[in-house]
C-alpha cells in the first residue's frame, strides 16, 4: 500500500507539467485511405494496437474510423467480416483543434462532439488526443476530486465464460459498449473489450465461435466504491487499462470510463 500510494502521489507531481494539447497529444498518426475496406483498417489498427485511424481525402484527412466502427458497421450476424470500404463507415468531418488549446478545453470539446480530437497545426496533421491520453494527465482538481459512484455504469453488461465470441461481439455491437465482464460460476472473471476483439479475432483471423472465458483479460482490476475520479485515472493510466468495475465489498455496483472520467472533469 505504501508504495501504491508513494506512486500516486508522484504521479500527481507530475500532473503540473501538462497544460496543453501539444504536452499531451499522440503523434505520428496512422493515416489511411478512404478507398481501403474495413477488414484492412482492423488489420492496420490489431498490428498498432491502436483505437483509430485517420483516413486521407484528395488534398487533406477527412475522417476517422475506431474499434467502436468496427463492431458496430462491419461484422455480419454470422461473424463475417462485411466486403465494405472505410469511407462508408468513417465519421467526417473530423473533430480539430489546435496544439495551443488547454487540456480543459479539449476534454470540453471531446466531451461536446463525442470524438476524438484531431490536431492541426498550419493546416498540417501533428497529432491525436484520445480519453487514454487525457486520463493521463487528469489534474488533481476539484472536479476529480468527487467520487466515481456520480459518474459510473451501473447497469453492467455480463456474460457466462461459455458465450461465443460472435455473440459477445453481437451484444457489443447492439448496445455500442466497448466491453463485457464475463462471468465463472456466477461471479465477475475477467473482461473482454473491443480492442481484444479486434486485435485477437479480427486482424488474426481466429475463429468467433470459440468461448469468451478462454480469451478474456483476467484477473479483473476493480476499484472500491468512492474512489476518487483522480485516484481511478491514476489506477487506470498505470495498469494501461481503460475500463474499471467498481466494488462494494464483494459485489460488482458499475463499471467506469476513461470517457466517464474525462466528462467528470469537464463539470
Amino acid at each position: 500500500m505504501k508504495g501504491e500510494d508513494e506512486g500516486y502521489e508522484e504521479y500527481k507531481r507530475q500532473q503540473s507539467k501538462y497544460k496543453l494539447v501539444k504536452d499531451i497529444m499522440s503523434k505520428g498518426v496512422v493515416t489511411i485511405s478512404e478507398d481501403i475496406t474495413m477488414a484492412e483498417a482492423a488489420k492496420i489498427m490489431g498490428e498498432k494496437h491502436i483505437g483509430s485511424l485517420v483516413v486521407e481525402g484528395r488534398e487533406t484527412p477527412w475522417g476517422i474510423v475506431t474499434e467502436r466502427d468496427l463492431l458496430s458497421r462491419f461484422l455480419g450476424i454470422d461473424g463475417k467480416i462485411v466486403p465494405v470500404r472505410v469511407k462508408e463507415c468513417m465519421s467526417t468531418p473530423l473533430i480539430t483543434i489546435p496544439p495551443e488549446v488547454t487540456i480543459k478545453e479539449a476534454a470540453k470539446t471531446m466531451m461536446n462532439k463525442k470524438g476524438r480530437l484531431v490536431v492541426f497545426k498550419d493546416e498540417k496533421l501533428v497529432g491525436i488526443v484520445t480519453t487514454s491520453d487525457l486520463v493521463k494527465v487528469l489534474p488533481d482538481c476539484p472536479e476529480t476530486i468527487v467520487s466515481c459512484n456520480e459518474y459510473m455504469t451501473k447497469n453492467v453488461v455480463s456474460v457466462d465464460e461459455d458465450t461465443t465470441i460472435m455473440a459477445v461481439a453481437t451484444i457489443m455491437g447492439e448496445k455500442r459498449i466497448g466491453s463485457v465482464i464475463v462471468n465463472r460460476d456466477d461471479e465477475p472473471y475477467g473482461i473482454f473489450t473491443e480492442r481484444d476483439l479486434l486485435t485477437n479475432f479480427l486482424t488474426e483471423g481466429k475463429t468467433l465461435q470459440s468461448k469468451v472465458g478462454e480469451n478474456v483479460s483476467s484477473p479483473l482490476i476493480t476499484i472500491p466504491t468512492g474512489t476518487s475520479v483522480h485516484r481511478a485515472a491514476y489506477i487506470m493510466a498505470t495498469k494501461h487499462v481503460r475500463r474499471l468495475p467498481v466494488m462494494k465489498e464483494n459485489n460488482m455496483v458499475g463499471i467506469i470510463t476513461a470517457r466517464d472520467l474525462v466528462e467528470a472533469y469537464t463539470k
